[in-house]
């Protein structure tokens, strides 16, 4: 008769690692990943499961800083700006959020929801202006770990902050979205990159390139020159110049771009945010 259940050693291990985690001795995070890798391997959990484990786990070593949206990428709308004015940009860039600032970028003072500008469409009257329709930002520093401005966002009900560095400067922004594509990979919805498109502009300098857009389509639409002799398409370029498979928000640059990986996992390289020139983050 066929016996499929593992063997006697194999089982006493996998239980006395168990054990000796759950035995209320100190334990060390190298010890949790593998008791998590133990219980994939023993379909306790998914691959899936296990990842947004690890994630989490991760996001408890890292600082606002290792994910923000830098200052020079921030969309921000002016205060005094009419209305009117400021809607091609909302409309083009697609968020939901946007700084308010009032003298400079180092100066912002609200926050404006997209969402909010909606019951204005059937409206008759005189249009408000933006500091009338923006609400309260608030502002982290850079060194506030990832762990405590999620429990943060979820207490307070925000979902975006304004990044201060040492000197009280706008060092960026950071969302809630990316706190959560830290442990659970990145969120796709309705405004992201369309099957088949692959290359999107953000704005005027700034554009979101799939890692397997050809190189002489890439060429084609920003009017360069890049080599396809040893590469097809793009993200094969960007991991030669890497030296290795590069992770999220590492950064290179190449020729007149900057290359920033958005999106990456342990086996390769999907999506990649390119930066033409440094951004006025006052347009």
């Amino acid at each position: 008769m066929n016996d499929d259940r593992k063997p006697e050693w194999e089982e006493r291990s996998w239980l006395e690692r168990l054990t000796h985690f759950i035995s209320g001795e100190p334990q060390n995070k190298s010890d949790l990943e593998g008791v998590l890798s133990l219980a994939e391997e023993h379909e306790i959990i998914d691959e899936e499961a296990r990842k947004i484990m690890e994630g989490a786990l991760l996001v408890t070593d890292m600082q606002v800083r290792d994910i923000m949206i830098p200052r020079a990428q921030m969309i921000v709308i002016d205060s005094d700006q009419p209305l009117q004015e400021a809607l091609p940009k909302i409309v083009q860039s697609g968020h939901s959020r946007y700084p308010v600032i009032g003298d400079g970028i180092d100066d912002v003072i609200g926050m404006l929801l997209a969402k909010d500008l909606l019951p204005l469409i059937q409206s008759d009257g005189d249009v408000p202006s933006i500091m009338e329709l923006m609400r309260p930002v608030i502002a982290v520093p850079e060194s506030k770990r990832l762990n405590v401005l999620l429990r943060e966002f979820r207490q307070n009900r925000n979902h975006m902050a304004i990044v201060i560095d040492e000197y009280g400067g706008i060092a960026g922004l950071i969302t809630i979205e990316d706190v959560l594509e830290e442990i659970v990979g990145e969120i796709e919805d309705e405004t992201d990159v369309e099957e088949g498109q692959l290359i999107r502009p953000v704005n005027d300098n700034s554009f979101i390139v799939e890692a397997l857009t050809p190189i002489d389509e890439f060429n084609e639409f920003f009017d360069t020159a890049l080599s396809d002799e040893e590469f097809d398409t793009i993200g094969g370029l960007v991991i030669n110049a890497f030296g290795q498979l590069p992770t999220r928000n590492q950064s290179i640059r190449l020729d007149q771009f900057e290359f920033k990986v958005i999106h990456a996992d342990e086996r390769r390289l999907t999506r990649l945010r390119v930066t033409t020139e440094a951004t006025d983050a006052t347009d």
